[in-house]
């Protein structure tokens, strides 16, 4: 095995576990990180898909008895129906919307620049959210209805923008709709499955030409490092939501995407392959 191969990805699995669940987004990060580790060429992006399913099932995994209950619940039970019903609901909006525009969108900003704008526009925002919070309308998963679930589902699609952050247009879009700080952050979580399950099998069946069983280890290093970062990452932001707002990373995504549009004009870093 390569062993400077097994080094990205291991540093990738690491940035895709540490990113996925906090607003700081994920996408951005690997696309500025896998540009600097020369890492973005087809075969990285197979690899994106990889980490991706590592850090899905780490929520899956710390949450399994919730899933699990809804799914054997959805014939006896209205709250598992309204669960997955709103699941299903907030997932539509960011499916229609990336099979419609996604070919055109990472042809023109999965890049290091427009990455870096989105950074800085995401951090504005939440400060902006942090600053006008309310009390919250909804302090419980289970008392979302419908309306509030498209509203989120609406919020995500707008992380079709990479450096957006799915779960920062997410967690901040809940909140602004009403729902308390702990349960935007949970939703958050919850939603990850759907929606990076029906991106991975989407982009896995485009790609699928590019797998190989040379790649199985490396790509077994990247998704178990995801899995292992994402779930402690999981824990530990549901622990911070309960007694921190979120305008830490607010200024840490103006200060990243700063810092990468100073190197881009200053040539410091060839951001532009």
């Amino acid at each position: 095995m390569d062993a400077v191969l097994l080094l990205k990805a291991l540093v990738l699995g690491l940035v895709e576990g540490l990113t996925e669940f906090l607003p700081i987004s994920s996408t951005g990060h690997l696309i500025i990180v896998a540009q600097l580790l020369d890492f973005h060429d087809d075969k990285g992006k197979v690899f994106d898909l990889v980490i991706q399913t590592g850090a899905m099932l780490a929520v899956i995994w710390e949450y399994r008895a919730r899933f699990i209950g809804a799914l054997t619940g959805v014939g006896t039970s209205a709250s598992a129906r309204r669960f997955l019903t709103n699941l299903a609901i907030a997932f539509i909006p960011a499916a229609v919307l990336g099979l419609a525009f996604g070919g055109l969108i990472k042809a023109h900003l999965f890049h290091a620049v427009p990455v870096a704008v989105a950074f800085i526009a995401g951090g504005v925002l939440i400060l902006f959210v942090e600053r006008r919070q309310r009390p919250a309308r909804i302090d419980s998963v289970d008392d979302m209805r419908w309306p509030d679930a498209l509203k989120v589902g609406l919020a995500q699609a707008f992380a079709l923008i990479p450096g957006t952050s799915r779960s920062g247009a997410t967690i901040i879009g809940g909140m602004l709709f009403g729902l308390s700080r702990r349960v935007a952050t949970e939703f958050s979580f919850f939603l990850a499955v759907p929606t990076l399950m029906a991106a991975g099998a989407y982009d896995l069946y485009k790609h699928r030409a590019l797998f190989a069983l040379a790649d199985v280890p490396v790509f077994a290093a990247g998704l178990v490092t995801a899995f292992v970062s994402a779930f402690l990452c999981i824990r530990w932001l549901v622990r911070y939501v309960a007694t921190h707002d979120f305008t830490v990373f607010a200024w840490y995504r103006i200060a990243f995407g700063l810092v990468v549009l100073a190197t881009a004009y200053s040539g410091v870093v060839n951001w532009s392959h």
